[in-house]
């Protein structure tokens, strides 16, 4: 059976009915069945009482709620059935032991991600890349290995990404190149897409670790935050390149979203309008459970089932020592 996320774009009311789920606004009711939904994604306000809440707990289903600017807000979902205080002990002193070790696993698996993603333009002719895609393979291992601190992972992950956006300049639309990334409130077309783009992964990551043992307030790449889950931050990361970005680029390259249409401009923001989210949602959703022999595992498996397949990785490092390597796109897509 598949399993369905459901986006929410207009003010209303969620209900309990029966048992079924009833999304009530100015248009009439409209009926969600409770089977297939696993997460819901509110991007308007909408209101809910007790017993809708107490519905949806004892269906698994997750509620996601993002402000205004498109930024992910906080979710609902059931108590933490599958929590464990010894893994959650065991997670702290690899937080204290291995934090570096896990942290340069991240972000080499960040670098082999956009490596992958930009080979595939320079195989099209786009030559220019050929600097950036060495300097991936190459030079960044070489800076992870002797880092000893946190900050100098860090920072050579900014310059993964730095030069990653400087790199957009070689494939996509002059409309859609950034010179600088800004998050809060994004200032460009390309900005709002990558800001949105980035809420749902890692809203998407925060529901898949839920069904796992881990406790998503520890974290290893990220520092651990009080009033988020930094973990859910850590293990999305590397699929960012493959998810994000590769649904940005394809949306922009076959203009199926344009700076003219699907954008809404004011003094000193940019976002994309409803229409523009529904076009990225759907590619987003398409990109995220589409499915692909995983070569290592000799089964096919969805890009949503790896995230969680990341989490169960992490726990076999935690409990068992074994090596901790991020998800590759090379392993199958």
């Amino acid at each position: 059976m598949k399993e369905h996320a459901r986006y929410i774009f207009s003010a209303g009311e969620l209900k309990r009915k029966d048992s079924s789920i009833v999304f009530r606004n100015e248009k009439g009711p409209f009926y969600l069945p409770i089977k297939d939904t696993r997460e819901i994604y509110c991007f308007a306000e909408v209101s809910l009482n007790s017993k809708f809440l107490d519905m949806i707990s004892k269906a698994g289903i997750t509620i996601h709620f993002f402000n205004y600017y498109g930024y992910y807000s906080g979710s609902y979902y059931p108590k933490d059935y599958l929590v464990s205080g010894l893994l959650t002990i065991k997670q702290a002193n690899a937080y204290e032991k291995k934090r570096l070790e896990i942290a340069k696993a991240i972000v080499k698996g960040i670098a082999d991600n956009i490596h992958t993603v930009l080979y595939h333009y320079y195989r099209h002719n786009k030559t220019q890349l050929k600097e950036y895609l060495d300097w991936l393979k190459n030079t960044v291992p070489n800076l992870l290995e002797p880092a000893t601190r946190i900050n100098q992972i860090l920072m050579v992950e900014g310059q993964i990404w730095g030069r990653f956006y400087d790199s957009f300049k070689h494939f996509l639309p002059s409309d859609f190149i950034i010179n600088k990334r800004i998050k809060r409130p994004p200032d460009n077309p390309m900005n709002a897409l990558i800001s949105f783009g980035n809420s749902l992964l890692y809203s998407k990551t925060v529901s898949l670790i839920y069904h796992t043992h881990l406790n998503q307030s520890i974290s290893f790449l990220h520092e651990p935050g009080e009033g988020r889950f930094s973990l859910s931050l850590d293990l999305s990361e590397v699929f960012k390149p493959i998810v994000v970005f590769k649904t940005i680029f394809e949306n922009v390259n076959n203009k199926r979203l344009r700076v003219e249409k699907h954008f809404e401009k004011k003094l000193n923001y940019c976002l994309l309008n409803e229409e523009g989210k529904k076009v990225f949602i759907n590619s987003f959703e398409d990109r995220i459970n589409e499915v692909f022999l995983h070569t290592k595992l000799k089964r096919k498996v969805t890009l949503k089932t790896a995230i969680k397949l990341d989490g169960y990785k992490l726990i076999k490092f935690i409990l068992e020592d074994k090596e901790f390597k991020p998800f590759r796109s090379s392993e199958g897509v």
